[in-house]
């Protein structure tokens, strides 16, 4: 036999390709890992003084070799991050290497973490509290203010506690009140007994609105309270302003910091990104709600798909008639998992959301209409629409699993006596829990990283309350939420700033691919264990 013959070149060439296919794969994933976590570590402050006078103070997070217009050899240029948004409008600016008259690393100076605008670039001059210096030069400023930020975060604690729970909690009763109030409107009972239960409800209404003008009164308290103690800052090229110290997440002069303390704000900074809320417009702070609505829309994918997915494998392969039509409904099937994903986004809208959710609001909900209740984008509908578009998947890889079990299985428990769903419940179905969960494996590998079917079935941008809480019915189904995915498409396609959102995008999808990759594996161990228990040569 020839060497053309023997399918070695073959061999050769689809090996290369799936050595190119892993390479490309590892190198994604290590520029994702290199560039998300570099996002939290805390870089040197470099101060440049320019030929014409000007200073630039900023952390340098590019260079990059460039050739002049005049045709000289190649030079540098730093992409350094600059900061102080409402002073220059951007945060970033590039500086050549032969604008360049001095570069230092000033020790006094600060980055803060703002609430808003970004990052601070500067000095401090002095802290101020109701106008009266409490705080100026050092080592008074590096002594005092770490107590007075802790200060500040308290009173901010306050406030949101306030403002969140109690507020919170008599705006829903007022809403609860304002509903019954409604209903009674439209229920058919006598005038005197109606018109006794909407004075009653009048009453209950007017003591909550009285509870609410107390807490609002506490409320500008301890807002005006935290305004009182104020940051005199100043840039490096002559700019000043005055911020209040509870608009600060945080203060730190890097220039300063040892490794160990850079370490420690490295983990701090982590773990302020897993378990907080986003700020400006997503491109700081944390993304915890996104974690926990993509996590809670996972498990309720799971929990409908696996099972509508089992029960038609079992069906089709176990006790559908085998024939063309049957034919017909596996090829259909097969192609519905190749229909783009926005279609069934479409569908999700059309049916889930309108059809289901706007019956649900007329029978169960009349008196929040015309404000829909299940009749808009919720986690519910958005989970039933990937469930439907992850079925196909499911469906596919059981009906494989309960063929590949031997017959002689099927028909060593039926002589024994069992039934035919016994047979399948306690035989069939143990044996083909492998491709089960391989089919559930690929389902929540594809629905974690959609996107485009929860655009109209509930994601936003941002969610103000997560669909779990400790209000009853505690699981809120009907609620929107946001979602890693959708997450990066907003930050780095809808920001207002996408140069400076840029890292946080990185950070976000390596979050996502983490996730994705823990739920799998925790699948594919439950798997294993399973191909195990019931492999054949132990039965």
């Amino acid at each position: 036999m020839s060497t053309n013959n023997s399918g070695k070149p073959y061999i050769w060439l689809t090996g290369l390709a799936a050595a190119l296919g892993l390479l490309m794969i590892i190198a994604l994933l290590l520029l994702i890992t290199v560039k998300g976590l570099g996002l939290f570590w805390p870089h040197r402050l470099v101060q440049f003084t320019l030929h014409d006078g000007r200073q630039v103070l900023g952390e340098i997070r590019e260079k990059e070799r460039y050739r002049p217009p005049d045709g000289q050899e190649e030079r540098f240029r730093f992409r350094v991050k600059i900061g102080n948004r409402e002073f220059y409008g951007l945060d970033f600016r590039w500086v050549e290497q032969d604008n360049i008259e001095s570069v230092e690393y000033p020790s006094r100076a600060y980055i803060l973490e703002r609430r808003s605008w970004g990052n601070f670039y500067g000095f401090i001059d002095k802290i101020s509290r109701n106008g009266s210096i409490i705080a100026e030069g050092e080592p008074g400023l590096s002594s005092r203010l770490p107590s007075l930020l802790r200060q500040a975060h308290e009173k901010l604690r306050r406030i949101e506690t306030l403002k969140e729970k109690r507020i919170a909690a008599v705006n829903r009763k007022l809403e609860r009140h304002r509903l019954k109030m409604r209903r009674l409107e439209m229920a058919s009972l006598p005038a005197d007994k109606k018109q006794a239960q909407l004075a009653r409800i009048r009453e209950e209404i007017a003591a909550l609105q009285k509870v609410y003008g107390e807490l609002e009164e506490k409320l500008h308290r301890l807002e005006a309270e935290a305004r009182e103690t104020v940051l005199h800052l100043r840039t490096v090229d002559g700019f000043e302003k005055e911020l209040p110290l509870v608009q600060v997440v945080r203060v730190y002069r890097p220039n300063e910091m040892s490794v160990p303390e850079k370490m420690a704000l490295y983990v701090e900074k982590v773990i302020e990104f897993l378990f907080s809320e986003p700020r400006e417009a997503n491109t700081e702070g944390g993304v915890f709600p996104a974690i926990f609505g993509t996590v809670l829309m996972v498990i309720i994918m799971s929990l409908v798909v696996t099972p509508l997915g089992v029960i038609a494998a079992v069906y089709m392969s176990e006790y559908a008639r085998q024939g063309p039509l049957l034919n017909t409904i596996r090829i259909a099937v097969n192609n519905l998992a190749g229909v783009p994903s926005i279609v069934y986004g479409i569908f999700g809208l059309g049916f889930f959301v309108y059809f289901v959710g706007g019956t649900i609001d007329r029978l169960f909900f009349p008196e929040a209409l015309p404000q829909p209740t299940f009749g808009t984008g919720g986690i519910l509908w958005a989970s039933l629409t990937l469930a439907l578009l992850t079925l196909p998947i499911v469906i596919v890889t059981t009906e494989e699993g309960l063929k590949a079990v031997p017959r002689s299985l099927r028909e060593a428990s039926l002589a024994l006596g069992a039934g035919k769903f016994e047979t399948i419940w306690k035989v069939v179905l143990p044996s083909a829990s492998p491709s089960i969960f391989t089919g559930m494996i690929l389902a929540v590998a594809r629905a974690a990283g959609e996107v485009a079917p929860l655009m109209v079935t509930g994601v936003v941008k941002l969610a103000p309350s997560l669909p779990i809480d400790t209000q009853f019915p505690f699981l809120h189904l009907e609620r929107k939420f946001m979602h890693l995915g959708f997450h990066i498409y907003d930050v780095g396609f809808q920001s207002p700033n996408v140069e400076a959102a840029l890292p946080m995008v990185y950070a976000t999808t390596l979050l996502l691919v983490g996730i994705v990759l823990v739920l799998n594996i925790t699948a594919i161990l439950l798997r294993n264990r399973l191909r195990n228990r019931f492999s054949l040569s132990k039965l």
